[in-house]
């Protein structure tokens, strides 16, 4: 990373954002439900909305997390992705998402079908990591996503350096992958 200043602080809601979708025959699978690939763009199009915001500039998907389907979506609802930035780091960030469905011609209140988490990586002109300001959570809510997002990046790296101890135990016995 760069020898960039670290920028000032934002809050959750400054870069908090929802996208919403009417689903459509386009968006099906072979059972005829909303493919989960097509939310997941979904997700990912908010999240980055939502990285960008808060870094003022570009950032890219660095990985997703837990992405939960709750309840099938079907043709003619009305999906609305709402995203912030639970935590932040030096140049990278967690995103939490939720996904709601609602029959786009009834007024019953949208239910939610899905969640994910996804981290992001600010980056230059170059592609290189940049400094992303730090979140500053608001309400208790803000605070406890903060808190999560902290033991999911905990277990993250543990996982990475769990996973790379074994690779390098199976090629020093000579175990070829």
């Amino acid at each position: 990373m760069t020898d960039q200043a670290i920028p000032e602080g934002k809050p959750t809601s400054a870069s908090r954002t929802t996208l919403s979708h009417i689903m459509t025959g386009n968006d099906t699978n072979l059972l005829g439900t909303v493919h989960g690939g097509v939310i997941m763009k979904l997700v990912d199009d908010a999240a980055g909305a939502v990285a960008g915001r808060h870094s003022g500039g570009p950032a890219v998907t660095a990985s997703m997390d837990e992405m939960v389907f709750l309840e099938p979506v079907r043709v003619g609802d009305l999906v609305h992705v709402k995203a912030q930035v639970n935590w932040t780091g030096r140049s990278s960030m967690e995103v939490g998402v939720r996904v709601l469905a609602e029959r786009w011609n009834e007024s019953t209140p949208a239910t939610q079908v899905g969640s994910a988490y996804l981290v992001f990586a600010a980056v230059d002109a170059d592609g290189r990591p940049r400094p992303v300001p730090p979140v500053i959570p608001e309400t208790e809510r803000d605070r406890r996503r903060y808190q999560e997002a902290q033991i999911r990046r905990t277990h993250r790296l543990a996982r990475r350096r769990a996973i790379k101890e074994l690779r390098e135990r199976r090629a020093a016995e000579g175990i070829d992958d």
